[in-house]
């Protein structure tokens, strides 16, 4: 009898899942909480992807593709959010057998295994997953062999409170606060023209924000870019440049880096946020609820500090997560971004991502936790090495079959090198503790490492 795989969310990672679970004999359910499939990609459309075509498309899904006449993109290429629904996701999910288990506005409340709480064992690996879900008729349930969650991150944004916690009056100012990558030359034009926009954050989303912010400056007089950053280095978000693999992400930097040089956008550094009150229709951004701290008054807050994981859901499945990451435990080494990020990450799979209870997989960029480092192909991968483990094929579950591209640029405990300097040749093969492959090959020759922590 076919194994059932219900696989939570329809973005790219969970159809790459549910065709790779297709492709072999099982049968997915895929659960979407949005009215389509890429639901949360339809919100970042405008967004350029730093990953062109060759590293966005799973090989199973194409594969599935090519038999409707699909036309595959240029690998080279890279492709913006819209693009990416329109090439590949949509008719993904409306041309190929996926359209037929695939289940839009279901929003999953609730997954545990059928007739056992969280604390009962004794015949617990034997029983079925249930999956609580809300659509249109109200809740429902189903059950299934394993479940894989690629529900990711967009919908838990971090908030704007530099502890991690909501900034005192974060939720009552909310109206006047975006959170994660507005489309500010867009369809949000009028919200940002010609006010005073604020943007917090040191990542990609913010520096792109800031960036179209300048933009939208040179058409709308008066508006203002104010870069918000928690640490005291800006340099540190501008990145490898020409040496990154990526091209499209080393040259927002690069572009970034002028921008902040010739003053259009104004830097405040060392700026925590702890505080935003609300006075004559404008925001105040202040670094303590005292009367000492430094503040700013603008028209328009943007919350660019990153995503983190919904486990909500989840209180009745036993995981094995990193305290701090939020990310399995086996997989938080590679991905802290305390201790080691080369920008990739050693290829990995079911190995990684299995939790406590059998059949359970973490997937996508919600296998990340916390961690920011996440590529797509690398969500790819872990939906081919987990339908393989699901489906008893133990040796293509641990095989890897991707190779990763070099940033350029690691980092290890705060410590930046170029790959002039000897750093990198690719991500670490086995080593969970190297920072990159020539790290891994100093190690093991005896050395202490390659130098770039």
């Amino acid at each position: 009898m076919s194994k059932s795989v219900a696989i939570v969310g329809a973005g790219p990672v969970g159809l790459a899942a549910a065709a790779r679970v297709l492709e072999r004999g099982m049968t997915p359910i895929v659960l979407e909480a949005g009215p389509e499939a890429g639901h949360s990609v339809r919100q970042w459309q405008h967004v350029q992807l730093f990953s062109p075509w060759e590293y966005n498309v799973d090989k199973a899904a194409a594969r599935l593709l090519v038999t409707t006449g699909w036309n595959s993109p240029e690998p080279q290429v890279y492709p913006t959010g819209a693009e990416l629904l329109e090439r590949y996701i949509e008719p993904l999910a409306t041309k190929t057998p996926l359209r037929d288990v695939i289940r839009t506005s279901c929003r999953v409340t609730a997954v545990g295994r059928a007739g056992f709480d969280k604390a009962k064992t004794k015949g617990r690996e034997q029983a079925q997953f249930e999956i609580r879900y809300q659509n249109g008729k109200g809740p429902e349930t189903l059950r299934a062999d394993a479940v894989i969650d690629a529900s990711g991150t967009w919908g838990s944004p971090n908030p704007a409170g530099a502890g991690g916690l909501t900034a005192i009056g974060e939720r009552e100012a909310v109206a006047r606060i975006s959170y994660g990558m507005p489309d500010v030359l867009g369809k949000e034009l009028a919200r940002f023209a010609g006010k005073a926009v604020a943007v917090l954050g040191a990542g990609h989303s913010a520096i792109g924000t800031l960036t179209d912010l300048t933009t939208l400056a040179q058409q709308a007089p008066g508006t203002r870019p104010i870069w918000l950053l928690r640490g005291t280095e800006p340099a540190k978000a501008f990145g490898g440049g020409a040496n990154d693999k990526l091209s499209a992400r080393g040259e927002l930097g690069a572009r970034f880096a002028s921008l902040v040089g010739s003053g259009q956008v104004l830097v405040e550094a060392g700026f925590p946020v702890a505080a935003i009150t609300q006075a004559d229709g404008r925001l105040r951004i202040a670094t303590s609820s005292a009367c000492c701290g430094r503040s700013i008054v603008v028209d328009e807050l943007v919350v660019a500090t990153g995503f983190r994981p919904d486990l909500s859901f989840l209180g009745e499945i036993r995981l094995r997560l990193d305290p701090a990451i939020e990310a399995p435990v086996a997989l938080a080494p590679l991905i802290d971004p305390n201790e080691h990020s080369c920008g990739t990450v050693r290829p990995h799979g079911a190995r990684e991502l299995v939790q406590d209870d059998p059949g359970f997989y973490l997937a996508g960029i919600k296998s990340y936790g916390r961690a920011p480092t996440f590529l797509m192909i690398t969500g790819y991968e872990q939906a081919r090495s987990i339908a393989a483990d699901i489906a008893g094929d133990k040796e293509a579950a641990a095989r890897v079959e991707l190779e990763l591209p070099e940033t350029g640029v690691c980092t290890r405990g705060g410590v930046e090198s170029g790959s002039a300097a000897g750093c990198c040749g690719g991500p670490a093969k086995q080593d969970v503790s190297a920072c990159c492959a020539d790290d891994e090959r100093a190690k093991q020759t005896g050395a202490a490492g390659c130098g770039c922590s």
